[in-house]
């Protein structure tokens, strides 16, 4: 089921056709085909072990898919992995750094390996804005969970990606951690980039995402504005929990 097809007058930030990942004999990822437009910040969703995180780790080269083609911004991940992973940030669950190492000093590392020309105003802005400015010269290994968490950020926004990809965003943030990434994700949307995020806080995702991309067992299941969801299932009333459950097959439509 799908809610609604992609605007053809629209390209794409992020184009998936086909996209199978197996492990063994268990299929992670069945023949997904995804698109992301300029602009949007779409959810990605599913139950535990629906191919969301395979998915993720496919789109940001981590993994490499069976089957299928994975184009960012026109270019293709499996012929030009380094084209097509400068123009995307990801944001892990759980970030990990070397401990060896203060927060300046892998900003500055990250921005060498991108050749960013005259980064430091823009790592000072970074490190401002996720509240590390006094903490940027401490190592990593000093540093909290949350700490570590906005670190993450600051990591993957270097250099301004076209496609930026959170999985879990909110894990490790306190409320106005959880405020200034909602607020964020709408800022890079209005800019003009794309937002992925995937999330098991259904009210995070219908509070700030444009469309929502629902899998189950590898497969999209449905795809489009919650208002579309709510149209798919005949329930005008359902929040996206509801629809979550209906659409996996957890609560009856009826």
């Amino acid at each position: 089921m799908q809610a609604q097809a992609d605007n053809p007058e629209q390209q794409p930030v992020l184009r998936l056709n086909g996209l199978t990942k197996s492990f063994g004999k268990t299929v992670a990822v069945d023949r997904l085909d995804l698109t992301v437009r300029a602009g949007e910040v779409l959810a990605l969703l599913g139950p535990n072990g629906a191919g969301k995180t395979t998915t993720i780790r496919c789109v940001t080269g981590l993994a490499r898919p069976d089957t299928g083609t994975i184009m960012i911004d026109g270019i293709d991940m499996l012929e030009d992995p380094i084209g097509a992973k400068s123009r995307l940030g990801f944001v892990p669950d759980r970030a990990w750094f070397y401990p060896k190492v203060t927060a300046r000093e892998l900003l500055r590392f990250i921005a060498g390996v991108r050749k960013l020309p005259d980064p430091e105003p823009q790592i000072r802005l970074l490190l401002e804005r996720f509240d590390l400015t006094r903490h940027a010269d401490r190592l990593t290994e000093s540093y909290s969970h949350g700490m570590r968490q906005r670190l993450a950020f600051c990591t993957a926004l270097l250099g301004e990606p076209l496609l930026f990809i959170s999985d879990e965003p909110m894990v490790g943030l306190d409320v106005h951690g959880h405020r200034e990434v909602k607020l964020l994700f709408r800022e890079l949307a209005r800019a003009g980039r794309s937002v992925i995020l995937t999330t098991h806080t259904l009210s995070v995702a219908e509070e700030i995402a444009d469309r929502i991309a629902l899998i189950d067992q590898g497969r999209l299941i449905a795809h489009g504005t919650v208002q579309e969801l709510r149209d798919l299932t005949s329930r005008q009333d359902a929040n996206l929990e509801e629809l979550f459950l209906i659409l996996t097959r957890t609560e009856s439509p009826a």
